[in-house]
């Protein structure tokens, strides 16, 4: 039994092991079963099809395979680290983030509304800021019109468009230029950090100026732009997109000196933000790319240009219907009235002059309303005159001759003022009020003032005659007549009239020439006279403007005048003035009766003397007297009706000799243009002249008491003239 159990024992592990025995494979080999086949089958298929791999290829593949692992880990590493670099910048600037309402107002200085005499806008100074507005309150057509410019995508984007960018880069590249240079790319947002310069504000003490800070904020360095981009994102975070637009609104520059767009609106024309049409805000949105060269106020035509852009632009983006595009582009916007009038720059660069001189107004940021003397009338007669006689008169090709005229009241108020031949401009060099120019022999009306205040008659003689005279130092100085010509004995009045040099020097030197210093000083000569016999020949210097006024207290009597332009100062909104002036009118210099009797002798200047042309054709009353100065460099013509006084000079830049031209020409013809402009509708009065007594005989035996008392009576007068002079000048007064 128990052979026979270990012989099924024996079958049954031969059945579970024969594939694994070899005996059993040889002596009794099975036939493959049918998976076995298929398998095998396959097998064969794959070796004939894939021949076995060449190493090289398989090494270079790992290679490969091995590179892309690591870039592919090093990059999402990468990433993860500028994540989170990106997500602290955003973070940082978010936390320095001021509110909303704090960011819509950033100018340092306040904007200046200059007003004429009647209260009428007609220039506009400084920083303009009508107030703040918000991108729900203005005109629907601006809002889309400049997120259609701007930035189509700005409610999509979360403060950066890489896609912008981009294609901002590819259009530079092909365009030759750097790949930050011109085109940016920056969304709305990214303005609106550049325009609030990343937070950063105006230190003095590390910038010299706010044009260097300006032109720090606009740097375009990629640095510079990663900044920005990260500042765009924190205010993304911080703010609604209505406010980010609000802010740029305000905060944007619109040319013209209007910063936000309520300034913008109310500079071109002369309505509120949310009344825009869809042109209007076309225009306006139009400039934001160049708003000094595309404002409508420099070119107009090229203005409209732009706008009919930005208007195809928002037809495309679906903000204008058909109708309204063909409506606005067949109606484009122009300037209002208060825009489009260019009288008074150079009045209005005059008072703006004086207001940066001013304490209060240095330091306050709020916006200013000035009231001033200018009078639109007389400053276009006066302009009118000068192009006239420009064009009719200057004939020669490119003349460089320049000019300036001043209107003047006799209590020192400025009507009008016109700086060079160039007129309707502002912002250029004033000839008016800042070229000091010789006199000339329009400086003889203060010898004759002086020697008419010291008792003296129009109607005293003097010897007009060959004269030399020794000067301490220099030598023997031996004057002449512009002529070259003598008269003999001549009358103070004839004197005057035919501007007759050695007269004039004799009775500069014999009344005194401190006297005489005095007196021009009193009416308002600021510059240094000369203490020289020649200061009476007019070889010191003044501006047109000093002398118009000192002409002006001839006219008023014989007192001062301070000129003047400001009426009335106040801050925008306020009622309440700052500062308010009504004349210019000052201490007297010389008694009226010598002041009527010099008015008197100026009108012989233009009725029988070198100021003929100046004649007005109505015969309207008026006295002047003319000047050119030494080498005839400089020439003048200042006068005046009983209504206003007007003053003309004419000269080179470089101060070289004019060819041709004497006080008595040109000079006389532009005054006699702007006077009779400037007269229109005015009712003729008298000038308030005073004639001298008649003269009395060379012999009176019958009259022999009014003989002794009469020079009794003058030498009295110049006496206390004299004696008050002197007080003056050692501190009496």
């Amino acid at each position: 039994m128990s052979d026979s159990g270990r012989g099924k024992g024996r079958l049954v592990a031969e059945r579970r092991y024969s594939r694994k025995s070899p005996q059993n494979a040889s002596k009794s080999p099975k036939k493959p079963t049918k998976t076995t086949t298929k398998k095998s089958a396959r097998s064969t298929a794959r070796s004939r099809k894939a021949p076995r791999r060449n190493p090289v290829v398989g090494f270079i593949l790992g290679v490969f395979g091995w590179m892309f692992g690591l870039i592919w880990t090093i990059t999402w590493r990468v990433t993860a680290v500028v994540a989170l670099l990106v997500g602290l910048g955003v973070a940082y600037f978010y936390s320095t983030l001021p509110s909303y309402d704090a960011m819509l107002d950033g100018r340092a200085r306040g904007s200046v509304t200059l007003m004429d005499r009647n209260g009428s806008i007609f220039a506009w100074r400084g920083d303009q800021f009508g107030g703040a507005v918000t991108a729900d309150s203005v005109s629907p057509h601006l809002k889309n019109a400049v997120v259609a410019t701007e930035d189509k995508r700005f409610y999509k984007h979360f403060g950066v468009s890489p896609r912008g960018v981009a294609s901002a880069v590819r259009i530079n590249l092909s365009e030759g230029r750097g790949p930050l240079s011109g085109h940016g790319g920056s969304t709305i947002s990214q303005q609106t950090a550049k325009l609030l310069c990343l937070g950063v504000e105006f230190d003095p003490t590390q910038w010299k100026n706010e044009a260097e800070y300006v032109a720090d904020c606009r740097e375009t360095s990629l640095a510079r732009k990663g900044k920005e981009a990260l500042y765009a994102m924190a205010m993304e975070a911080k703010y609604s997109k209505d406010e980010i637009l609000s802010i740029y609104l305000n905060r944007a520059y619109w040319g013209g000196g209007a910063y936000g767009v309520e300034a913008a609106a109310e500079r071109y024309f002369s309505k509120h933000a949310g009344e825009l049409n869809p042109q209007q805000s076309a225009m306006l949105a139009g400039l934001l790319t160049a708003p000094s060269s595309l404002a409508p106020t420099n070119n107009l035509e090229r203005s409209q240009a732009r706008a009919s852009t930005v208007l195809r632009l928002m037809h495309d983006q679906g903000y204008l219907t058909d109708q309204q595009f063909d409506t606005a582009m067949a109606n484009p916007a122009t300037l209002s009235e208060e825009a489009e009038s260019k009288t008074g720059g150079y009045f209005a660069d005059w008072i703006m002059s004086d207001l940066e001189d001013n304490a209060f107004t240095k330091k306050t940021s709020e916006d200013l309303v000035v009231r001033t003397t200018l009078d639109q009338r007389l400053q276009r007669a006066a302009e009118d005159a000068m192009n006239k006689v420009y064009a009719e008169k200057v004939t020669k090709p490119g003349s460089v001759v320049e000019a300036a005229i001043v209107v003047m009241s006799s209590d020192g108020a400025v009507r009008a003022i016109v700086g060079g031949k160039k007129t309707g401009v502002s912002g250029v060099f004033n000839r008016a009020t800042q070229a000091k120019r010789q006199t000339g022999s329009s400086f003889k009306p203060f010898i004759y003032a002086t020697a008419l205040e010291l008792g003296h008659s129009p109607y005293d003689t003097v010897v007009d005659e060959p004269f030399c005279m020794n000067i301490p130092g220099s030598g023997q100085w031996c004057p002449e007549n512009y002529t070259r010509n003598y008269k003999g004995r001549v009358t103070l009045t004839q004197a005057l009239a035919q501007s007759l040099n050695i007269p004039a020097i004799k009775i500069s030197e014999g009344v005194g020439r401190d006297l005489v210093r005095k007196v021009a000083t009193g009416f308002g000569i600021h510059s240094d006279l000369n203490d020289t016999p020649a200061m009476a020949l007019g070889t010191s210097e003044a501006t047109l403007l000093e002398m118009t006024a000192a002409y002006a207290g001839f006219l008023n009597g014989g007192s001062r005048v301070v000129p003047y332009g400001q009426v009335e100062l106040r801050v925008k909104g306020d009622d309440t003035p700052l500062v308010s002036q009504s004349s210019g009118i000052q201490e007297r210099v010389i008694q009226q009766e010598a002041a009527g009797q010099l008015v008197w002798m100026m009108q012989h200047v233009i009725n029988d003397g070198t100021g003929g042309r100046a004649k007005l054709p109505d015969g309207r009353e008026a006295a002047g007297k003319t000047g050119t100065s030494n080498d005839a460099r400089d020439a003048w013509f200042i006068g005046f009706t009983a209504d206003y006084v007007v003053g003309v000079w004419m000269g080179n830049d470089d101060n070289s000799p004019l060819n041709g031209v004497t006080g008595g020409g040109l000079p006389a013809d532009i005054w006699r243009e702007t006077m009779s402009r400037v007269s229109e509708g005015l009712e003729k009065r008298p000038l308030p002249a005073i004639p001298p007594s008649e003269p009395a005989p060379q012999v009176a035996e019958q009259q022999p008491q009014q003989q002794q008392r009469q020079p009794t009576r003058e030498r009295r007068q110049r006496d206390n003239f004299i004696q008050q002079l002197l007080n003056d000048l050692l501190g009496g007064r």
